[in-house]
């Protein structure tokens, strides 16, 4: 990374649809600015206590946020739009489920040590989203990381052993610390933390700003 190179850290959870289009909106940003730039992903867990069997979506937005089933549609039906916009098929559905991903993240630590966090990252996102494949499963990440390159076989050890749980919760410890309690949390060159998707026309003004900044 060299002087002029911006780092981003994301600070995100997969289960969380508004970071992948934060992400998406960031990205046109950095395209349209032609920033040069360094990604860092981040674990965060939407749902730490949610139980393996996970929960229906829609009970858990109503459960969580006290959203109407009316207010929840609207809402899906945002997302969707949104991400049309951006690239992204959402494909929402009644019996759609949340799961708890301590262990994506822990997929996540090990793709990075291969120099593959990002590719696995778009990957879970599109499972999860587009696809509706249970990521709580570890043969479905285990096929996931296959399918990207990664070895499925050790991807399955990677789980089985969690050689990866200590860090991985030494990681979101770091960032509950630093005062993140929602996705996605975004800090520009490690001092400006910008939270919730912004939209693409607010990324480049902050890019803008910090690129007219180090100038």
């Amino acid at each position: 990374m060299t002087d002029q190179t911006l780092r981003i850290d994301i600070v995100s959870d997969v289960m969380c649809p508004w970071c992948i289009i934060g992400y998406r909106q960031l990205a046109q940003a950095l395209e349209a600015t032609g920033t040069p730039h360094e990604i860092h992903w981040h674990p965060f867990e939407l749902n730490p206590e949610m139980p393996p069997e996970g929960q229906n979506l829609r009970a858990h937005i109503t459960e969580k946020y006290g959203s109407t089933a009316e207010q929840s549609a609207q809402s899906r039906a945002q997302m969707t739009e949104l991400g049309e916009s951006l690239g992204f098929t959402f494909a929402f559905a009644e019996d759609m489920r949340m799961h708890n991903t301590f262990a994506a993240h822990q997929l996540l630590h090990w793709a990075g040590e291969q120099g593959r966090k990002q590719a696995l990252k778009m990957a879970l996102f599109s499972a999860h989203f587009t696809h509706r494949r249970d990521l709580s499963d570890p043969q479905v990440l285990a096929d996931v990381a296959g399918e990207i390159g990664l070895d499925r076989a050790e991807a399955l050890a990677v789980l089985a052993d969690g050689r990866f749980a200590d860090i991985t919760r030494e990681h979101e410890r770091f960032w509950l610390q630093q005062g993140v309690r929602g996705v996605p949390a975004m800090v520009f060159d490690s001092k400006h933390l910008v939270t919730g998707a912004q939209g693409e026309e607010n990324y480049a003004r902050i890019l803008t700003h910090l690129t007219q900044q180090e100038a």
